[in-house]
């Protein structure tokens, strides 16, 4: 099972895989990249604490910003950024965009709910 993980991983979230811009253990790179790797942390945070803790919808926009941001930023620039960073804004963009796909579907299925009526 963790071989099947480690195959689909990159694919699913488009990765690069870049040893030098991914976390490691033992030695070996993380089968995705810190910025990847954060995205994962926040998808599965969302999913698991959006009964708890829900902001807005413009608030979960705004979460989008910063690795937008930073990914520009270090695309058109010369600057590097930190895996540390990249982990962050991946977090981030991650909690955001599970938080507005959940938020979205649900108000699909009420207005569809609502016609049904």
């Amino acid at each position: 099972m963790k071989n099947v993980w480690i195959k689909w991983l990159p694919i699913i979230f488009g990765c690069h895989c870049r040893p030098e811009r991914s976390f490691h253990y033992k030695g070996q790179p993380f089968p995705i990249c810190a910025r990847c790797t954060g995205e994962l942390v926040g998808i599965l945070f969302g999913i698991v604490s959006y009964v708890i803790l829900q902001f807005p919808l413009y608030i979960n926009i705004l979460l989008l910003v910063p690795m937008i941001i930073d990914g520009l930023i270090q695309l058109k620039t010369n600057y590097e950024s930190t895996n540390i960073k990249r982990f962050l804004t991946g977090v981030l963009f991650g909690y955001g965009l599970v938080s507005i796909f959940i938020i979205t579907s649900l108000e699909v299925y009420n207005f569809g709910y609502h016609i049904g009526k």
